[in-house]
């Protein structure tokens, strides 16, 4: 046996400008101090600041506020509830000195609640406070550029305070964002929207190149000409027209819009297309060379990222059908749509898929492709087939190269199947037809009209000699690469031999 084939079947803010003058700032400061003030703690005299404030409560009361704080161990918290204490109790400067270290009278929540409005002691917190009293608001000229220099050095400390905090806090916001991201992953998907997925969370400039790709006319012109492809969809809509009548329908991946025009004609009340490539303005002219705009609204954007004219619609179309079925993870686009869009008794068209893998023996391709390293002109290349063999092959294949009958490995119901089960381990069994060698491949199948698709083909470093009417078992594990969830990778365990191959 040389080969085994699969088919598949379709049913920010501006930043603010900053004065590079530190006069300038510490100018401004001063000049925002004059017209503060600041009633004292334990008697009826006001003060024009905080700082003034703390030195008149040490000098006339005998009370230290700093002293008091780090006596207690008074946090941002304390602080606060202190002050309010003692303006809303109007307690003596005896009494504060006489507080012990047990139960504090101000320990209550209720003095949380500011005792003045836009208290000025309570809008500097308890470091700040500490700083505060080593400065004088009217000191002497000679002392000027001492003060500044303190200030500075005062202000140089709280910014670095400040930026190991931030560190901290973005720290923390990266430990809740991998908390979160662990709930979204072991999260119910059986049920209700999900923005989870490799495909969802790339953002646009990870994408561009696959989206680039569908904005080349070629590759339109390919699919449009596979009549297999483009005259089901046709006559599947054609021939079910009571199903479109009236209804909303929204084409996913809609490229030149032929199946937005397709539900248009079977009788849609609206059809809403979307595509992030650039096919999309094309689309728009074709529309309306059809006079089919009053129907049809075309988006440009990601669906995972644009938000649709209408909350739900009754039928999802899309021709998201890759090489081996599930490349270019274009279903995960399918389900997301379905999972925010569709309405409850909404149809998802293809509604059901079949991966189906059968054997294949073709001793001429496999010479072809792996024998051919052991003498390329006379030099040995041998090392070139570990390289080789794990890229898996798009290529039209012979029908009469099948020696297996197919078996069904993966069966894909688009109404129920989550973006988790797109990713597989499956026990198969493949009943041999003919007795021979064989390599593995994986395709729509070679049986059927050509089609764009052609057959995906994974050839064995060396083939497997088979019997006819024996049961060649295998496993097949199918997931997407990780550092490019658009491809896949592909591991086949059979007779032994296990080999993994990638799909890009």
């Amino acid at each position: 046996m040389d080969f085994v084939i699969v088919s598949c079947d379709v049913g920010g803010d501006d930043v603010p400008e900053l004065s590079d003058s530190d006069d300038e700032q510490w100018q401004s400061m001063e000049e925002g101090s004059e017209h503060i003030t600041v009633p004292c703690l334990l008697c009826d005299r006001t003060l024009t600041s905080v700082s003034e404030t703390v030195q008149h409560c040490k000098a006339d009361h005998g009370v230290d506020i700093p002293d008091l704080v780090q006596k207690h161990r008074l946090d941002d918290y304390g602080y606060i509830k202190m002050i309010n204490y003692i303006r809303t109790t109007k307690v003596s400067a005896e009494s504060l000195l006489l507080t012990s270290n047990g139960p504090l009278p101000w320990d209550s929540d209720e003095y949380m609640k500011p005792a003045l409005p836009d208290d000025p002691l309570l809008q500097i917190d308890v470091e700040e406070l500490s700083e505060a009293t080593a400065v004088t608001l009217s000191p002497a000229a000679g002392d000027q550029v001492s003060l500044l220099l303190q200030r500075a050095r005062q202000a140089e400390d709280r910014a670095q305070r400040a930026e190991e905090a931030l560190a901290r806090a973005m720290d923390d916001l990266h430990k809740l964002k991998l908390l979160a991201q662990g709930l979204v992953l072991n999260a119910d998907t059986s049920r209700g929207p999900s923005r989870s997925g490799a495909i969802a969370e790339l953002r646009e400039d990870e994408d561009e190149a696959y989206f680039s790709s569908y904005g080349h006319y070629s590759i339109h012109e390919e699919m449009l000409k596979d009549k297999v492809r483009t005259e089901s969809y046709r006559d599947f809509m054609y021939r079910n027209m009571e199903v479109f009548k009236g209804k909303v329908v929204l084409d996913v991946g809609c490229g030149t819009g032929i199946l937005s025009m397709f539900a248009a004609k079977a009788g849609a009340r609206k059809v809403i297309a979307v595509d992030q490539s650039e096919i999309i303005y094309q689309a728009m002219d074709i529309v309306r060379s059809n006079k089919l705009e009053d129907t049809i609204t075309l988006i440009k954007g990601r669906i995972e990222e644009i938000d649709l004219p209408v909350e739900k619609v009754d039928i999802i179309i899309s021709e998201w059908m890759g090489y081996f079925l599930l490349f270019e993870s274009m279903l995960d686009s399918v389900l997301y749509a379905r999972d925010w869009y569709l309405a409850e008794d909404g149809l998802v068209y293809p509604d059901r898929c079949n991966i189906s893998l059968a054997a294949v023996g073709d001793t001429q391709k496999h010479s072809d492709r792996i024998a051919f390293w052991d003498d390329v002109y006379g030099f040995k290349m041998r090392c070139m087939k570990k390289a080789v063999i794990p890229e898996a092959a798009v290529e039209m294949l012979k029908p009469e190269t099948v020696i297996s009958k197919p078996a069904v490995v993966k069966t894909i119901d688009c109404g129920s199947v989550t973006v988790s089960e797109l990713e597989f381990t499956v026990d198969f069994s493949l009943k041999i037809t003919a007795s021979t060698f064989c390599t593995v491949m994986f395709s729509t199948a070679p049986d059927c009209t050509k089609t764009h698709w052609k057959q995906v083909v994974f050839l064995l470093e060396s083939p497997i000699p088979v019997k006819t009417g024996e049961e060649l078992p295998g496993q097949i594990t199918v997931h997407k690469n990780r550092k490019d969830p658009r491809a896949l990778l592909i591991t086949l365990d059979i007779a032994g031999r296990k080999q993994t191959y990638s799909l890009q």
